[in-house]
């Protein structure tokens, strides 16, 4: 039981710190540049998409351990889950890169598009493992599918 809850708590943790590190390229005090951007009148409030990204991370968190702890007849499938995870999360991150803190809402569409896959790919590997976890990841899967298609929007109502 130790193990199992300290293998919950580096999970979590984890997937929480990818979301800070993230996060800070975003902080209101930072993209004053994002403020002025024009945006569609569907984009949701700021306080939305911090509830959003955080209860998708703590997701993340679980799928991860549940993976992490499972015992599979074939150890090699959750080792390329947890590959995929990992670049997956290296995705995530970059994104806020390109996109807060590079500027570069085209680079960052181009580059969401890729982690929409990761995370279909880390979906469909998680759920081999157990399917719980993949079914944990869904919401991760839908969430970036929408910032991609705002992104993309955001990229072309600025590119003119």
């Amino acid at each position: 039981m130790g193990r199992s809850l300290l293998k919950l708590t580096v999970s979590l943790v984890i997937c929480l710190a990818a979301g800070w590190a993230g996060s800070l390229l975003t902080h209101p005090s930072l993209p004053i540049w994002y403020e002025r951007l024009a945006k569609p009148d569907w984009t949701p409030e700021g306080w939305v998409i911090s509830t959003a990204w955080r209860t998708i991370f703590a997701l993340m968190g679980v799928a991860l351990w549940m993976v992490w702890m499972q015992k599979p007849e074939a150890p090699g499938a959750v080792r390329s889950a947890l590959t995929l995870f990992a670049a997956q999360l290296v995705l995530n991150v970059g994104w806020s890169v390109l996109f807060f803190g590079m500027r570069r809402p085209g680079s960052a569409f181009v580059e969401i598009c890729v982690l929409w896959v990761a995370i279909l790919a880390t979906v469909v590997a998680f759920w081999r493992v157990r399917p719980a976890s993949g079914v944990l990841l869904l919401p991760y899967l839908a969430w970036v599918g929408f910032a991609a298609f705002l992104n993309g929007t955001i990229w072309q109502m600025n590119s003119r």
